[in-house]
C-alpha cells in the first residue's frame, strides 16, 4: 500500500463522520488523508437502523440534526447519489406523564428552530402507525420531515465526492501511534508507514478513546453493544410507515424493504468490544412488542446483526479540539446520533479546522465539560 508522505490534515476513521469531513475538507480545497483500518462504514455507521431526525431536546442537537436532514434531502446533488431517504417521520410514543411533559417541552423548543414537530393523540398515532395499540399510552410527538435512509450509501456517496476533489482514502490502513513533538502533531503513524501532518481528526467512533491516547488526549467513549433484526417480509405493509418508537422500552420499528426493521436497548448489556449475536435480549424484546404492536409478533426474523454505540457519560457527542497537542480535533461519542448528524458534523470539522465560526456552535459539546460539570444529559434517546 501506497501513503502519501505527508497531508495537511489526517482523518481517522472511515464512518460517516469521517467521510463527510473528508468530503468537506477537501470540497473547500485542504489535503486531506482518510485512514480507516477496515473497509468504509464497517464500525458503527452501517450497522446502524439508519433513522435521521430533528426531534431533540437539547438545542445543538436539533440545530445538527436539522442542518444534516436538508443535507440527506440535497444529497443525489451534493455530494451525489441515492441514498434511499425516505420520510415518514419519526412517532414516540409515550406512555409515562414525565416523557410526555418533556416531549411537550422539546416539541416547543423544536418549533422555535423551525422543526415541524407536534404532539398527536393517542388515536392519531394509532393512525400513523397501524402496528401499534393504544394501550397504556398517554400521547405521542410526530415530525413529518424525519425518516430514514441507507447507511452505506450516505459512506459512499461522500468517499466518491471526497476522492472526485482530490482527497486521498486509504481502507486497511491501521493507525498505530500519533507523533508529537513541541506540544505540535508531526506525524501519524501507520502499519503501512509514517505519514507527516500538523493536523488529526479523529472519527473512530466507538474506537476513539484508543486514537486520544495515542496523542494524550482522553475522550470518555466506551463501546456499548446494540442488536438489530430484520423481518420477513409483512403482508400489506403501509406505505408511508413513520420510525416509530415506543419510548418507555425503547423499542422501536421501521420498514426495511418488504419487511421491517426491530431494534431496542438493552439495560444488561455491558460495554464492550463484542459484536456477536445471541438471544439473550430476545424476552425483553418480545414483551414489548406484544405489548405496543402485537400483530408482528408471529412475523418471521429474516437475520440481524450487532452494532455499537459509542456512548459517553450524558449520552451526548464529543465535538471540539483539544487543549493539546495543538491540532487534535476530535468528532465521537454520539451515543446513536453519529449518522444522522454526520452531514453538519462534517461541515463543523472543516470550519473548525479552517478556523471559521462553525455552521452550528458546538461549544457546548467539548469534552472539557466532564471537567466542569457542564454536561447536557439528551432526552430522546432511542
Amino acid at each position: 500500500m501506497t501513503l502519501p508522505g505527508s497531508a495537511e490534515v489526517v482523518v481517522i476513521g472511515g464512518g460517516v463522520v469521517g467521510v463527510s469531513t473528508a468530503f468537506h475538507l477537501a470540497e473547500a480545497g485542504v489535503q486531506v488523508l482518510l485512514l480507516e483500518r477496515d473497509e468504509l462504514g464497517s464500525g458503527s455507521t452501517c450497522k446502524a437502523a439508519g433513522g435521521v431526525r430533528a426531534q431533540f431536546s437539547d438545542p445543538v442537537n436539533i440545530e445538527l440534526g436539522q442542518r444534516s436532514l436538508r443535507a440527506f434531502e440535497d444529497f443525489a446533488r451534493r455530494p451525489g447519489g441515492e441514498i434511499d431517504l425516505k420520510q415518514h417521520g419519526y412517532l414516540f410514543l409515550l406512555s409515562e406523564p414525565a416523557d410526555v411533559e418533556a416531549f411537550e417541552s422539546g416539541v416547543r423548543l423544536q418549533n422555535e428552530f423551525g422543526v415541524p414537530s407536534r404532539m398527536l393523540t393517542v388515536a392519531e398515532a394509532c393512525e400513523l402507525s397501524p402496528y401499534a395499540v393504544p394501550d397504556g399510552l398517554l400521547a405521542a410527538a410526530f415530525s413529518p420531515t424525519d425518516g430514514h435512509c441507507t447507511p452505506e450509501a450516505v459512506v459512499q456517496g461522500y468517499a466518491q465526492a471526497a476522492r472526485r476533489h482530490g482527497a486521498v482514502i486509504r481502507r486497511h490502513c491501521a493507525v498505530t501511534g500519533i507523533d508529537v513533538s513541541g506540544g505540535q502533531i508531526t506525524a501519524v503513524r501507520t502499519e503501512h508507514g509514517p505519514v507527516a501532518t500538523s493536523t488529526v481528526v479523529c472519527a473512530a467512533g466507538a474506537w476513539s478513546a484508543s486514537v486520544g491516547e495515542f496523542a494524550g488526549v482522553e475522550l470518555p467513549v466506551r463501546p456499548l453493544r446494540r442488536q438489530i433484526l430484520v423481518t420477513e417480509p409483512v403482508p400489506d405493509l403501509p406505505p408511508r410507515l413513520p420510525f416509530t418508537i415506543d419510548f418507555a422500552t425503547s423499542f422501536y420499528f421501521h420498514d426495511e424493504g418488504p419487511g421491517l426493521l426491530i431494534g431496542m436497548s438493552d439495560p444488561d448489556e455491558e460495554y464492550g468490544f463484542d459484536l456477536r449475536t445471541d438471544d439473550r435480549w430476545l424476552g425483553r424484546l418480545s414483551a414489548a412488542v406484544e405489548r405496543r404492536a402485537p400483530r408482528l409478533a408471529e412475523v418471521g426474523v429474516a437475520h440481524g446483526w450487532a452494532g455499537l454505540y459509542e456512548i459517553t457519560p450524558d449520552h451526548n457527542a464529543l465535538v471540539g479540539e483539544a487543549d493539546g497537542p495543538g491540532r487534535f480535533l476530535y468528532a465521537t461519542g454520539f451515543s446513536g446520533h453519529g449518522f444522522l448528524q454526520g452531514p453538519a458534523i462534517g461541515e463543523v470539522l472543516r470550519d473548525l479546522v479552517l478556523g471559521r465560526r462553525p455552521v452550528v456552535d458546538v461549544s457546548a459539546l467539548d469534552v472539557r465539560r466532564f471537567a466542569t460539570a457542564e454536561i447536557r444529559p439528551e432526552h430522546n434517546c432511542v
